[in-house]
């Protein structure tokens, strides 16, 4: 059975050309049927066209209307109170009226997470929603951070939740039997980091999980945790920053490999070991960030994204859905409040 998922067409920066592309790619290469959400008049023949460049004639591709975009210069708050009719709030509800299994854009984060917070609900004992990043890391499995931009300010009680449901993402997506949980600081110590890590230490340490403690800023590519917890501002630096460095690994890489006549031959018989390395550190194979803890599937891509990050988005919004996050979460935020979830 194909799983629907709807796509903001009208998210990305260069928007709808990645968003078409990238749906006609998931229809060829994942069980999904993609519901692209914008204005009907200018999807309907840029669709034909690159249909036609594709080769295809037959994909399950929908079209479904939405007069209006947020840009990413927008007030998300005004944007979402203004813009009824906005891709955005049309795709997410689809999810809400159950159309659709998942909703993935490329559009203004902050505007995102108000609409889907206003349209989805939060899930029972939630109190503010998390991003959440999957990382590469030296051992091959990734590792989970979060929140990674959707709070920049944060208090001890909502990194407790993130914990929460990054451990039960990390189970039931990345099928880590026990994930060790982290709390990002700058030292391993208890006693060290600022006022927000102090206070969310003994937190994290009494929940049911396996609970690090510190970790520093080398552990989320070491391989030592599967998640490691902080507030938005802290993580969407960290995320930001680790995407700069290696996009400087990989052209420093290549210069290297092709500056020299002796090197041009070793870049051509190490091109496979490149390729993989490259696509390894690439941000567009990790399709985009799971919003968790709203009452629904959505996932939230760069405004850079491509085709590839945005079919593989659509991807991570089916393998969500599949993997019925939302009921695991449920269940940690029970044992974590001591009560039944509404």
């Amino acid at each position: 059975m194909l799983i629907d998922i709807a796509l903001d067409a009208m998210g990305s920066d260069k928007s709808p050309e990645p968003e078409i592309r990238g749906a006609i790619l998931a229809c060829r290469l994942l069980q999904v049927r993609v519901h692209l959400v914008g204005p009907e008049r200018t999807l309907r023949p840029l669709l034909a066209k690159q249909m036609r460049r594709a080769g295809e004639r037959h994909l399950p591709i929908k079209i479904v209307q939405a007069s209006e975009a947020i840009g990413m210069d927008e007030k998300a708050v005004q944007a979402v109170r203004t813009k009824r009719d906005s891709s955005m709030r049309v795709g997410l509800r689809l999810v809400r009226e159950g159309v659709v299994a998942g909703f993935m854009t490329a559009g203004n984060t902050g505007a995102a997470m108000a609409t889907a917070k206003m349209v989805l609900g939060t899930l029972p004992g939630v109190d503010r929603p998390a991003l959440v990043a999957v990382l590469p890391t030296s051992t091959g499995k990734p590792c989970l951070l979060l929140d990674v931009g959707a709070n920049v300010d944060c208090k001890p009680k909502n990194l407790e939740q993130f914990a929460v449901m990054g451990e039960m993402y990390a189970r039931a997506v990345l099928k880590v039997e026990r994930p060790r949980v982290g709390l990002l600081s700058i030292g391993e110590e208890e006693g060290k980091g600022n006022e927000l890590t102090r206070e969310s230490f003994p937190l994290l340490q009494r929940l049911p999980m396996h609970f690090l403690g510190n970790v520093e800023g080398r552990d989320i590519y070491n391989g030592q945790a599967d998640v490691v917890v902080c507030d938005g501002f802290i993580g969407n630096v960290a995320l930001k920053t680790s995407e700069g460095l290696a996009r400087l690994v990989r052209e420093s890489l290549r210069e290297s490999l092709t500056s020299t006549v002796t090197a041009q031959v070793g870049a051509l018989l190490s091109r496979k070991a490149f390729n993989d390395f490259k696509k390894r550190l690439d941000q567009s194979e990790y399709g985009g960030a799971p919003l968790l803890g709203v009452r629904g599937v959505c996932i939230v891509g760069h405004g850079s994204s491509n085709e590839r990050a945005i079919m593989n988005g659509i991807r991570v919004a089916a393998e969500f859905a599949q993997a019925n996050v939302n009921a695991h979460i449920e269940q940690g935020l029970v044992a974590l409040n001591g009560a039944p979830a509404e």
